[in-house]
């Protein structure tokens, strides 16, 4: 079993550290460990040119235009077992650098988007894509800030783990913790994490033993941090709709209401609705097959003489002003 243990923060500094807390708790179970300094890595940002996307539509496989360390760091983390990601919290949200990976990770590497097309490559060549691609991941996050501004960071986090339909472990972020490495109940909680992270790989990897790769539902939760306000996802962010008591999680996407229960919040949601959910197979290929059917409506307006005309003549308003340095 491997653990891969990536830090978004600098060199040497708490996210380094604490990622090899945790990873020196996950050898010590048992687990082989693989650290990654993501900084010293190329990770360009998403340029939208969706070529990702209708690769997938077209049934061409996984493609990016952008040349860089991505793909190389996204085929580490799928040969791995279980992925933790520690990283700094600026503004209360996650880190740039992390907003960029988990774009990347995007409707390319998206489980319904990849289930369509490999649905269209078996039917044009007989060959799908590698079912590696389709396993399930237990992965966990962690952020540290160094103020009380951190309450964002869960949702920006598990996003990342939404495309691949990957398991959440724990999602925790340190508040105040310019001093962390000094704090003995964070160094604690990171060992915790790391051992989470090893008996999650451990339960599936066996059940990815008895599923039906690609197409296996597996709605079971790992979660072993605290209980969440969703029960789906484990979840504290809500877009609540003003006026109302009608609320949607930010991110597993089911919608219900928010109600005061023996004094405290209650998330409802119809459990009709769960298989929606943005996180399992089923709300994948639902937001999969709305993509498909968006994508190829798309693909056909280079031909719309309608389109070239707005677009040549909104074109033709303003020029980008250069950069000062190229």
């Amino acid at each position: 079993m491997k653990i891969l243990g990536v830090s978004l923060g600098t060199k040497n500094g708490n996210n380094d550290t604490m990622c090899r807390v945790a990873l020196e708790a996950a050898k010590n179970a048992g687990a082989e460990i693989e650290f990654i300094h993501l900084f010293d890595w190329d990770i360009k940002y998403c340029s939208g040119c969706v070529a990702c996307s209708r690769a997938l539509v077209m049934g061409k496989g996984m493609v990016c235009t952008q040349k860089d360390d991505y793909k190389a760091f996204y085929e580490k983390m799928v040969e791995a077992d279980g992925v933790l990601f520690v990283d700094p919290i600026f503004e209360s949200g996650a880190s740039g650098l992390f907003h960029a990976i988990t774009d990347r990770m995007g409707p390319g590497h998206d489980a319904g988007m990849m289930l369509g097309a490999n649905f269209q490559m078996l039917e044009k060549t007989g060959k799908g894509l590698d079912p590696k691609y389709f396993r399930q991941k237990p992965v966990s996050f962690v952020g540290i800030g160094g103020s009380d501004w951190a309450v964002r960071v869960e949702t920006d986090h598990a996003m990342l783990a939404m495309s691949p339909a990957w398991k959440v472990v724990d999602n925790e972020f340190f508040s105040w913790c310019k001093d962390v490495i000094m704090q003995d109940d964070k160094i604690e909680r990171m060992q915790q994490i790391g051992r989470n992270l090893v008996e999650a790989a451990k339960e599936v990897m066996e059940d990815n033993a008895k599923m039906q790769i690609p197409v296996a539902e597996n709605n079971k939760s790992y979660w072993k941090g605290k209980e969440g306000a969703c029960p789906h996802c484990q979840g504290n962010n809500f877009y609540i709709y003003p006026g109302t008591t009608k609320c949607v999680c930010e991110l597993c996407g089911l919608e219900g209401t928010l109600e005061i229960v023996d004094g405290a919040f209650k998330f409802k949601f119809n459990p009709e609705d769960e298989h929606k959910a943005h996180d399992i197979i089923s709300g994948k290929k639902l937001h999969g097959d709305d993509i498909f059917e968006n994508e190829g409506r798309l693909m056909n307006l280079g031909t719309n003489e309608e389109f070239k005309r707005r677009k040549a003549y909104y074109t033709a308003v303003c020029e980008p002003t250069p950069s000062p340095s190229k």
